[in-house]
């Protein structure tokens, strides 16, 4: 915390503020305003608050990495000279020139994908005068956007699920802190419920509009970009509820089981060259290797970065094939969804892991006793599909790869939504259907 954020701080928040009550009556209606500043103040005090736990409870960390050793150069560059800036504002991680100076001082200038979020938060900075609670409340902004545009996805479907749709796009606990402040994780999260909202408005509801489609292309472009491992996981349940909303529509039974091959042969054709050319540049996401990388990535984040931390996990030995990762399906689907458990906690912010992974436990309890075989029927509305497919596809991957309760809390974050919102929505049908309307006897 420095003088100028208690100066120019109040003022971006006063600005944002002002600007959303101006915008508030063109995306909220009678029902759902009730939700709009509550969530855009949460998302704001999250963005500060993670700020101040990084500075005075973990002694730094990458958010200042992304700001104070990361943004505020670039931004002191463009206070000396315009053309310095850009010129470090679009390097490509190179040292050279008259920037050696500035460049050796950012701590992620050679690592591309943490560049990125440098860039936009040096663009930010240009607003706020480099203020780092100044720049971290325009983050919030992005979060709140890209959480608002998720809420109205399946707000418009399923509006009597308003409650429910608002905390799970808005007021989840971990989502508020991990996903709010400068970080990757708030980046990813905002534009991946922002390609959500797109997809929805051009491939489900058929409403085909160049500004969505430019948007979506955008959300896809930032996801590669800084983590496309989420975009590969993401282009799977997009095409599968593309898919599913056509073929859940075939009454006939003998025509879907005859339809099943062409289906998986398409989603599988599709996503496999998808993948292939998202990954075509870097070679260890690529399908030969994405065992390996899988095995590399947990092991360095259980044994290297994140040893000092004292909350790694194991679920068993990865040796590089597929069949290693395979094997560890379901204990990292269930360290995703469900851990840590109360008796792993070691620090404070694993207690709030902790209690959400419990309430995610009994929730999913609840829907499987109440429910029991009939979920499978239920799985067939394709928002439903979509997001419990999407959340276990990522959970599985996260869980497999990550091998530490610290890491994993933050970059499971994507998955929380969804997930919550497919058991609602499941949870929301069934009681429907257990609504009996009484037969008029004078009749």
């Amino acid at each position: 915390m420095e003088l100028r954020d208690l100066i120019v701080t109040p003022i971006v928040v006063l600005l944002v503020f002002l600007a959303a009550y101006i915008i508030r009556p063109f995306v909220t209606d009678s029902i759902n305003y009730k939700y709009y500043f509550p969530a855009l103040s949460l998302k704001i005090f999250g963005a500060i608050m993670l700020g101040v736990i990084y500075q005075f409870y973990y002694g730094g960390g990458d958010t200042f990495a992304y700001h104070t050793h990361g943004s505020r150069h670039i931004w002191e560059a463009f206070m000396e000279s315009s053309e310095r800036g850009f010129e470090l504002l679009f390097s490509n991680g190179e040292m050279h020139g008259r920037n050696w100076d500035i460049s050796e001082k950012i701590w992620y200038f050679r690592d591309q994908k943490s560049f990125v979020i440098i860039r936009i938060a040096t663009v930010l900075d240009l607003l706020t005068f480099s203020s780092y609670s100044g720049t971290a409340t325009l983050f919030a902004v992005l979060s709140f956007v890209g959480g608002w545009m998720l809420f109205l996805t399946f707000y418009k479907k399923y509006p009597a699920l308003h409650g429910w749709l608002a905390f799970s796009c808005l007021f989840i606990p971990s989502i508020v802190f991990w996903g709010s402040g400068i970080l990757k994780d708030t980046v990813t999260l905002s534009f991946l419920c922002i390609a959500t909202y797109c997809v929805n408005r051009l491939f489900i509801e058929w409403r085909i509009n160049l500004r969505f489609i430019f948007l979506l292309l955008f959300s896809l472009f930032v996801i590669f970009s800084v983590k496309v491992y989420i975009l590969m996981c993401f282009l799977a349940g997009a095409l599968l509820w593309i898919f599913s909303k056509f073929y859940f529509r075939i009454e006939n039974i003998a025509l879907r089981l005859l339809a099943i091959p062409f289906v998986v042969l398409c989603v599988s054709f599709m996503g496999y060259k998808g993948i292939s050319e998202i990954v075509e540049d870097d070679p260890r996401y690529s399908l030969n290797n994405l065992a390996e990388t899988v095995r590399v990535t947990a092991y360095d984040i259980r044994y290297w970065t994140g040893k000092d931390a004292g909350s790694g996990y194991s679920l068993g030995e990865l040796d590089g094939t597929f069949g290693s990762v395979a094997r560890l399906a379901p204990a990292a689907v269930n360290v995703s969804l469900f851990r840590p458990y109360l008796w792993e906690v070691k620090n404070p912010l694993m207690l709030l892991s902790a209690l959400e992974s419990l309430l995610n436990f009994l929730f999913t309890l609840f829907i499987l006793i109440k429910i029991r075989t009939k979920i499978f029927r239920y799985m067939q509305i394709p928002e439903v599909f979509f997001c419990v497919v999407f959340a276990i596809i990522f959970a599985f991957g996260v869980g497999v790869s990550t091998y530490n309760f610290g890491t994993l809390a933050r970059y499971k974050i994507p998955l929380m939504p969804f997930y919550l919102i497919g058991l609602g929505i499941i949870y929301y049908a069934w009681k429907n259907d257990k609504k009996v309307v009484p037969l008029d006897s004078t009749e």
